[in-house]
């Protein structure tokens, strides 16, 4: 056993104690505090939680159960070996119920008594080490089951983009995943505007009421200027960012450029109220957040461009049609025009037909009627 541990021993006669401590343990390299009585006794071991306890359970005043019994109810867990003289055997079953580690009855040669004792804080160091094996196998749980969180919040704001038409629902979606990333208070969307070429706010989530009236107005945090002019995510908190603006809102600040082509078109920001910084993994996670908003406006543009598109489309169908039925009508106009000095003719009025000249005129005829026909087919007009 590896010597520097401390062991409290509580035992109102000095040569007891001395035999314990002094000549046992000491030389070994065991740290000892020796102490008279129970109530001496619980407030070192709340103060100083040493590696073992070594109680007599008979000294004045408060025995050595109720010592026990007023460790367990402070929390105290350093094991404890009681004292006991023989024939104190229910004593010892006693202390045992109470939670003692251990019994040792006096008198007893040093090496047993040694031996006792490395024996109790072999025990405890091998349950130290199962509760830090405990406690790293939990964190390792945590850390996965976060991250399997944030996985699947990004699967599904990545399934979102492709599939929700509503850009307003879409952001919604966009800043609670990033609220849930970034373990943030509040997050807001920014977007620059066409002919102002200001950003103003289009999306918020936990914002007081004095800032989410602002919307669709520009919103001067203090930070989002730079971020829109370098193009570079910034993460701040602590100190630093207690000189702007933003600091009224929280003690932690991401703010994440969106992009289209590299230029700057939007801005997504969370703020945390607790001095902890951004990681940089909760940072990558945001960067993806920013580029599912940068597809939905990409996405946006494209389907208002085939709108349009399919609007000059339908503009120019209706043109021909228009066109189409101003030539029909010009030529039907002709048809009748033509028509009437041929049926005169045919009439022989202006003077009789050889054979050859009713057949040429009358063939002339039947392809006009033919030609007034076509003309006068109906045509759907475009929608």
């Amino acid at each position: 056993m590896a010597s520097g541990e401390q062991i409290l021993i509580v035992e109102s006669d000095p040569d007891i104690a001395d035999l314990i401590g002094r000549q046992s343990l000491q030389p070994l390299g065991y740290q000892v505090t020796v102490v008279g009585d129970a109530a001496s006794a619980i407030k070192v071991a709340i103060q100083t939680s040493p590696s073992l306890i070594l109680a007599n359970l008979n000294f004045p005043g408060l025995s050595g159960k109720d010592m026990l019994a007023a460790l367990n109810s402070q929390g105290v867990k350093s094991p404890v070996i009681v004292i006991a003289e023989k024939g104190q055997e229910s004593d010892a079953i006693q202390a045992f119920r109470l939670g003692a580690a251990d019994v040792i009855f006096w008198p007893l040669r040093d090496a047993e008594v040694v031996s006792i004792v490395e024996r109790a804080l072999r025990q405890t160091q091998e349950t130290r080490e199962r509760q830090k094996l405990d406690r790293q196998l939990k964190a390792m749980n945590d850390e996965m089951q976060h991250k399997l969180r944030d996985l699947t919040t990004i699967l599904s704001t990545a399934k979102a983009v492709v599939s929700v038409t509503d850009q307003r629902v879409l952001f919604d979606m966009i800043l609670e995943s990033a609220i849930q990333v970034a373990d943030a208070n509040m997050c807001w969307l920014m977007l620059r505007d066409d002919r102002s070429k200001a950003y103003l706010l289009r999306a918020q989530r936990g914002l007081p009421e004095s800032w989410a009236k602002k919307m669709n107005q520009p919103v001067d945090d203090g930070i989002s200027s730079l971020v829109a002019l370098s193009g570079e995510s910034l993460v701040m908190s602590g100190v630093p960012l207690q000189k702007l603006k933003v600091s009224t809102l929280g003690k932690s600040i991401g703010v994440i450029p969106i992009k289209i082509q590299g230029e700057v078109i939007g801005l997504l920001i969370v703020v945390r109220k607790v001095d902890s910084e951004i990681t940089r993994e909760a940072q990558t996670l945001l960067e993806a957040m920013a580029d599912f908003a940068s597809i939905s406006l990409v996405n946006a543009r494209l389907f208002h461009a085939l709108e349009k598109t399919a609007e000059n489309a339908r503009t120019g169908e209706k043109y021909r049609y228009a066109t189409l039925e101003s030539v029909r009508a010009s030529i039907r106009n002709e048809l009748q025009v033509a028509g009437y000095p041929l049926n005169f003719v045919l009439t022989e009025m202006p003077g009789p037909l050889n054979p050859e000249q009713r057949q040429a005129l009358e063939s002339v005829q039947v392809a006009l009627q033919r030609l007034a026909r076509s003309s006068e087919k109906t045509v759907v007009p475009p929608q």
